[in-house]
């Protein structure tokens, strides 16, 4: 290593060549360049963060994965997103993927159907209010699960997603043990981290550096698998709307007077039930929208997502929030609600402005 003395000496050779380059003729001057990344991605894992977004510690986060050029998976919880919508958006827009995970953070599996509904539906939305995308992916608080959670997952569309290796982050594990625990990552696998300790932020250098002498990427988590895969090529990402309910429509659209149509989609249970409706535009687009439909006798709503509601019994309208009111000529949109009951037989009527 150079004295530090030398230096302005090398500063001063580099001057002078400049100058004898420009004396004979030369224009283009060539200065040294970083280090060349790896050539090539020979797999890909997945950063994973929990629990946030969190006012202390969120944007020096965002900023250490960006000054690394990774990428990562934030799984937040609904309650927190709804406090700090604005560093939810800042993780959207610095290229990361969003997940549920729950509302309040609880034991989901010691939780009724119902409640494992409102957690999830809540969190979806709050969510979706914030960066006009609802995510596809859920991760369980404490990776605790049962066949009843992956049901209600699945009338969300969500897919679960555990992990392949515990960075210990949450036990109080130093930077050092975080980074040794990135290093048994594997392609496909999915580390859990969380967004809340300043140790876990001050890994992420190292943990991409070390991913990348091992020819391993920070990828993305494909809502089919589960694994890490590569990132789907956008920045931000741009997730896909909302899954298409996977039930048929157990009512024909119906149209409006102002252009739109409307369908709706039941899942229920013994007691209850959560309704997903579709709003379609119609030839000439819409920049708002109303639904209105009747409850079967007996059955009253608990809670809605992406939309505003009047009324929670008999004949309920639903009109647009300020994210999902313009439509283009044949696209759609989605809102839902829960309720108690039984929601079957109801038919809603669109009309768009």
């Amino acid at each position: 290593m150079p004295h530090p003395r030398s230096a302005p000496r090398g500063l001063f050779a580099m001057l002078a060549a400049s100058a004898l380059a420009v004396a004979a003729g030369a224009v283009t001057l060539t200065v040294a360049t970083p280090p060349v990344a790896a050539a090539a991605c020979n797999g890909y894992v997945a950063l994973t963060y929990d629990d946030g977004p969190n006012s202390g510690t969120t944007t020096a986060l965002l900023n250490a994965l960006r000054s690394a050029g990774a990428r990562a998976t934030f799984f937040n919880v609904g309650q927190r997103v709804q406090q700090n919508a604005a560093l939810t958006r800042a993780q959207q827009q610095a290229g990361m993927w969003i997940g549920n995970h729950s509302w309040t953070h609880p034991h989901m599996t010691q939780l009724s159907t119902a409640q494992m509904t409102s957690e999830i539906s809540q969190t979806q939305q709050a969510i979706q209010q914030a960066t006009g995308s609802a995510p596809r992916l859920f991760r369980p608080p404490y990776g605790e699960t049962n066949a009843t959670l992956r049901s209600v997952q699945a009338q969300f569309g969500l897919t679960e997603v555990l992990w392949s290796v515990d960075s210990q982050d949450w036990n109080g594990a130093s930077t050092a043990a975080i980074v040794q625990a990135a290093n048994s990552l594997q392609d496909g696998g999915v580390i859990l981290m969380h967004d809340g300790y300043q140790t876990t932020i001050n890994a992420v250098p190292q943990i991409v550096s070390n991913l990348a002498n091992r020819n391993l990427c920070p990828g993305m988590i494909s809502p089919t698998t589960g694994r890490a895969v590569a990132p789907d090529g956008t920045n931000p990402p741009t997730n896909p709307p909302t899954n298409p309910p996977t039930n048929p429509p157990t009512n024909p659209p119906t149209q409006g007077p102002g252009g739109c149509t409307a369908t709706v989609s039941l899942n229920s249970w013994n007691g209850g039930f959560v309704a997903t409706v579709r709003v379609t535009a119609g030839s000439s687009g819409t920049n708002g929208w109303s639904v209105r439909l009747t409850l079967p006798s007996g059955a009253t709503i608990t809670n809605s997502w992406n939309s505003q509601r009047s009324g929670t019994s008999g004949a309920v309208t639903f009109t647009n929030v300020s994210f999902n009111g313009r439509i283009a000529a044949g696209q759609s949109v989605e809102f839902g609600f829960q309720g108690t009951g039984s929601g079957s037989g109801m038919t809603p009527t669109c009309t768009a402005s």
